[in-house]
């Protein structure tokens, strides 16, 4: 008989990390804010090298060095792709860049997509990198805290001149797919997928699918998980389960009233009146944890906690809880992914890295 479910503690001595991915050899890329890139040994204990090469980024406000994901060719072609906040012209933005993981250096390092316009603001960049199985990749991109609610006109989420608030899809070298979305207007900005975001700092694909599913932050409250269809709008900042920053809590002050639909897609789930500021999104998909097989699991820092939701075929939440020993630790979490070996491994903000295994 399998035994019950028991976090492990494997090192603490990161230093704000961010994001993770895994190395064919078990060992973990993990990005730490101020802009180091390490790789920590498959147990979990230590750090084994720092990568060199990483570029340039802006560790301000929520900025920094922050998502990581391997090439699906990466045992033939070792390309490792980082999104991190850049400063250029006008302020700062989110990018993405790629190099060749040779040894402990990146080699070969070009920026393949960059956010636009860059602005003043050192919050809500995103930004999760995301691959579908046609080896094209999705994006995440925050609206970097500029779209107030309460200042009509202002939605820069809506504008496709933009990449403020939105997920964009492109080819492993930056050029665009041709079956992306059409959104309908000559200045919309080549690789759009979906718009209406505020700050999805989550994302995964559901398995066995090319659908992308999103946790975003919403302002007071309306934290949202969200499924993303193609040419999708979700809505912010004219409509939110939240409500506008300095407004009392409740349903009176829901932004546009609340609800999405018909206009805009509505959340498979949202939280209120309580934001849990919600960081990774994993679908567990391993054996390890057959009674968890096809649930979505969510990274909360306000909450310091990891939710579990269940899912039915219709993509209906059967069940939405707190990982109660995951809860009890009071650590703010910051990603969450399935490991190789079929465990889930937590990043908290603390340093932290932790997996949920099953007790012998």
């Amino acid at each position: 008989m399998q035994g019950t479910a028991q976090v492990t503690v494997l090192g603490a001595s990161l230093a704000s990390p961010w994001g993770m991915a895994f190395l064919p050899d078990g060992r973990m890329l993990v990005t730490q804010r101020g802009g180091s890139l390490v790789v920590v040994r498959a147990d979990g204990s230590g750090i084994d090298l720092a990568v060199s090469g990483v570029p340039a980024v802006n560790p301000g406000g929520q900025g920094g060095l922050l998502d990581v994901a391997l090439d699906p060719d990466f045992a033939t072609t070792p390309w490792v792709y980082l999104s991190y906040s850049e400063d250029g012209p006008g302020g700062s933005g989110t990018a993405v860049a790629r190099g060749r993981l040779v040894g402990g250096n990146l080699q070969d390092v070009a920026v393949i997509w960059r956010q636009q316009p860059k602005v003043v603001s050192g919050v809500h960049y995103g930004s999760r990198i995301v691959f579908r199985p046609d080896k094209t990749l999705y994006i995440t991109a925050g609206e970097r805290g500029l779209d107030d609610p309460s200042t009509p006109g202002t939605a820069h989420t809506q504008n496709p001149a933009t990449t403020l608030g939105k997920v964009v899809r492109i080819h492993r070298d930056g050029s665009i797919p041709a079956d992306n979305p059409d959104f309908g207007s000559p200045v919309a900005l080549p690789g759009l997928w979906s718009r209406g975001h505020r700050n999805p700092q989550g994302a995964a694909l559901r398995p066995g699918t090319s659908e992308l599913w999103l946790t975003e932050h919403g302002p007071q409250g309306g934290d949202e998980l969200n499924r993303v269809r193609r040419g999708g709008n979700f809505g912010w900042p004219l409509r939110s389960y939240g409500c506008p920053y300095g407004s009392p809590v409740g349903d009176t002050c829901r932004v546009g009233g609340g609800t999405h639909a018909p206009d805009y897609d509505e959340p498979i789930s949202y939280w209120v009146p309580t934001s849990i500021a919600p960081a990774g999104l994993a679908f567990y998909s391993g054996d390890r944890f057959p009674e968890w097989r096809g649930h979505a699991f969510v990274a909360a820092l306000g909450a310091r906690t990891l939710w579990r939701i269940e899912l039915d075929a219709a993509l209906n939440v059967l069940a939405r809880e707190e990982v109660a020993i995951v809860k009890a630790l009071g650590l703010r979490i910051r990603d969450v992914r399935q490991g190789p070996d079929g465990w889930l491994y937590l990043l908290t903000d603390e340093g932290r890295l932790l997996r949920i295994d099953r007790k012998p």
